[in-house]
């Protein structure tokens, strides 16, 4: 675990325009949306401004007016406007229009902050699904090495919380600073034209909030790393002990486990308290600087009023500027570590769907038939040069029944990988039709083998899409045709609604043989020139096995076929069996041929005899 926190918290970077810059391209087909949210910003920004300056006007023209002498700044603009156009300057009369106009601010400002955050909600919903669409596009297309170095909760968190970090940048972050940073221009233009000396003195305690937010960003950053970083470090566990929470059980390791959980979870509370600690001392500390800023403008402002330098609506429109001058500073502060996140997760999944995808050949050749697959000196290592297979010659001929046998590790199942392009090899050459299986349509070649795996697998679903696995081109005959081959028939016709009972997540309330049936079924169903068999009948008991092999017999025969079993009684009838022993080929040849060597599989095969016998 502390490997993963690690590993999220290099990713974690400082701004980086590179990064930005590729995440607008989310933005692209959405430009319009964009443009028109900047658009109301600066509406809703410009209304923001205006509401103050009409307060001014209204208390220096009709609220409070100077005594013998004509209104200063902004107000004596307006007066003389006013004067200009012959309207009436009855204060009663003024107040009204005043206060209506503010009011009109207001509610404009309303409807156009609802739009915008509308559209942008809106757009960041659209920019989620179309990044969490292309993630896990990407990770199907991923080879399976790759998740063999990477755990499913690190990917989990790249799917889900990475994204939904990106998602606040597009919808509280980036537009809402470019309209808090059109706000403060807009405050500080309109301050300096009413009066730039008390503008100064406003200003004079910038310094300070500048300061405190340099302080409060590389603080909440840091905790903020921590937070993603022990946030991926639960998700692991959790995605690795609930999968396999029948082990910890079987252990009586509930407890180990658990408190291996709760330190995870310490540091993590730990992590967001940290957090806390940024946010508690900043707000208070800008409200402290707030109020000092505005006893500054009472101080310094109220001598000019009595001076009659400046005028009381002036003064109080000093007041709801500075208050609205120190709003957006903070809240750039926490959008910029918003982005900061958006830095964070976008490093990540970046890195992610930079990953390259290793095996793939999309404008190869295409392959529907079958008429040989030969292996020529195969070397393959999933490691460096830690040979797995080493130097492995066969062929196998259209229609064949091949049977690959040997101690568990001895490179059986990665025979088939290699076959299926899981994996490539590092030496040598695998051939079908004589032609290198790197040169044929990745799909292609795929859709000519159907695979029971050792390690069968059950997704949410209807008993029927879970054999069909949603293939239109299975018909809902051949998947049914596919059932009573195998006998899954029997157990399906038993459930509440059938084939289209609903299968639990990973086939929980199926037995392992039932499981195994499914997913044989679901090979059959496709119907395909070649079949692998890794282990198809090691879960299965005696008396089910009985039931299927007459139902396989007929299936393979006229079909190529690769079968591995550890059960040798199950394959006596094969064309020919390879005998692997530490990655090589130690024999080969006909049950009968191996069984008078006398060598490698003849040893295995009266083990297998002596352990039934005694059972």
């Amino acid at each position: 675990m502390a490997d993963i926190e690690k590993h999220e918290d290099e990713g974690a970077k400082a701004f980086d325009p590179r990064l930005a810059r590729r995440l607008m391209t989310y933005l692209r087909p959405y430009r319009l949306r964009a443009g028109l949210s900047v658009f109301l910003v600066i509406l809703s920004s410009a209304l923001e401004i205006i509401g103050p300056a009409i307060i001014a006007v209204g208390i220096d023209l009709f609220v409070k007016p100077l005594q013998g002498s004509h209104p200063i700044g902004l107000s004596r603009r307006v007066a003389d406007l006013i004067h200009l156009f012959g309207w009436s300057t009855d204060p009663i009369r003024g107040i009204d229009v005043a206060a209506m106009l503010y009011l009109a601010t207001l509610v404009a400002g309303f409807a156009v902050l609802y739009s915008q955050m509308v559209l942008m909600n809106l757009m960041g919903q659209y920019i989620m699904y179309d990044l969490r669409k292309q993630i896990f596009g990407h990770l199907q297309k991923l080879d399976i090495q790759f998740f063999d170095r990477n755990p499913v909760g690190r990917l989990m968190t790249r799917v889900t919380t990475d994204v939904d970090a990106l998602n606040d940048m597009f919808t509280a972050g980036f537009v809402s600073m470019f309209g808090d940073v059109f706000v403060l221009a807009g405050i500080i233009g309109v301050l300096f034209w009413m009066n730039w000396r008390l503008a100064l003195v406003l200003f004079s305690i910038t310094p300070f909030i500048v300061i405190v937010s340099m302080w409060f960003r590389r603080g909440a950053r840091i905790t903020y790393r921590q937070v993603r970083a022990r946030i991926a470090a639960i998700n692991a566990f959790l995605q690795e002990h609930i999968s396999g929470v029948s082990t910890v059980q079987l252990f009586n390791r509930e407890e180990k486990e658990a408190g291996k959980f709760e330190v995870l979870n310490a540091r993590h509370r730990q992590a967001n308290i940290d957090s806390i600690f940024y946010y508690a001392v900043f707000y208070p500390v800008i409200e402290l600087i707030e109020s000092f800023g505005i006893a500054l403008i009472v101080w310094y402002g109220g001598g000019q009023v009595i001076q009659g330098t400046l005028s009381v609506g002036a003064l109080v429109a000093f007041f709801q500027y500075a208050q609205r001058f120190y709003e957006p500073i903070s809240d750039l502060s926490e959008k910029y570590n918003i982005l900061q996140a958006a830095m964070a997760a976008s490093e990540r999944i970046f890195k992610l769907l930079d990953t390259p995808v290793v095996i793939s050949n999309d404008e190869g050749l295409p392959i529907e038939t079958l008429e040989q697959i030969e292996f020529r000196n195969v070397w393959f290592a999933y490691n460096d040069e830690d040979w797995v297979l080493k130097d492995v010659s066969f062929v196998v001929n259209r229609g064949e029944r091949v049977a690959l046998v040997g101690h568990t590790g001895a490179g059986k199942t990665t025979v088939t990988s290699l076959l299926l392009r899981f994996y490539d090899i590092q030496r040598g050459e695998i051939l079908i039709n004589g032609v290198d299986v790197r040169r044929y349509n990745l799909g292609a070649l795929r859709r000519i083998f159907a695979v029971v795996q050792q390690d069968f697998f059950l997704f949410t679903g209807s008993v029927a899409q879970n054999i069909s696995l949603g293939e239109s081109a299975v018909s809902e005959e051949a998947l049914k045709s596919a059932a009573v081959r195998v006998q899954a028939d029997r157990f399906i016709a038993r459930l509440p609604e059938g084939y289209e009972s609903q299968v639990r997540e990973r086939g929980a309330g199926f037995s392992v043989g039932e499981k195994q049936l499914l997913s044989f079924a679901r090979a059959l169903a496709f119907n395909p020139p070649v079949l692998i068999l890794d282990e198809a009948t090691s879960s299965i008991d005696t008396e089910t096995e009985h039931l299927i092999q007459e139902a396989i017999q007929t299936l393979l025969t006229g079909r190529t076929s690769i079968v591995i079993a550890h059960r040798l009684s199950t394959i006596r009838s094969a064309d020919m069996i390879l005998v692997f022993h530490h990655g090589e080929i130690r024999e080969r040849g006909t049950h009968e041929e191996l069984m008078q060597a006398g060598g490698l599989y003849r040893r295995l095969y009266e083990i297998q005899y002596r352990e039934a016998a005694v059972a």
